[in-house]
């Protein structure tokens, strides 16, 4: 019995002193735009379920987060929508996120294109990444690039082969970013 009462006092000690351990640092500073940015790029990244059908931007103002772009299943808007919500700072989240239509037509050109863009030799690298930097958006048959690749010669390959993949309508949107483009003479 004498060492349950002592178990019980050392663990109010315990609490007591934690608590006021965490009452000695006072408020916490505001986090800045740039800070909370940092945390939502984290979150995203993390996100297990975030994929090259999947083009997630933001923008951080004031502490509020604008989620802008696209998600191929409806679960993944709410999921990313709350994932920022809880992050440190964020004061409101306005979800823009486009639900891409659920089909297996768009499916099938989805895997078409990657197939196409990740087996060239000029972008397999890529291939290995946990989330490759082409993503493929197809919105009922018309398909969209966005990422971010090395050069220009990738840029220009990748959306000569999701062209190539014969299955979308109309012609492909290449909205790649170039890290390293070429300088103009």
């Amino acid at each position: 019995m004498k060492n349950w009462v002592l178990g019980r006092i050392f663990l109010a000690a315990g609490l007591m002193a934690s608590a006021a351990m965490a009452a000695d640092k006072g408020p916490q500073a505001p986090l800045s735009d740039a800070d909370v940015a940092r945390q939502v790029r984290h979150e995203l990244v993390m996100y297990p379920r975030y994929t090259i059908w999947d083009d997630v931007n933001f923008g951080v103002s004031n502490g509020e987060v604008e989620l802008t772009g696209a998600v191929n299943q409806p679960y993944k808007k709410s999921e990313i929508e709350n994932l920022v919500r809880r992050i440190p700072g964020v004061v409101s989240v306005r979800d823009e996120l486009k639900v891409l239509p659920l089909s297996d037509f768009d499916d099938r050109i989805r895997l078409q294109v990657a197939r196409a863009i990740y087996r060239d030799p000029a972008l397999s690298q890529y291939a290995t990444m946990a989330v490759p930097p082409v993503h493929i958006i197809v919105e009922n048959g018309h398909v969209t690039l966005t990422g971010v690749v090395a050069t220009d010669f990738e840029k220009n390959i990748a959306g000569a082969r999701a062209s190539g993949a014969g299955l979308g309508f109309g012609p492909v949107v290449n909205h790649l970013q170039v890290e390293h483009p070429a300088k103009k003479s």
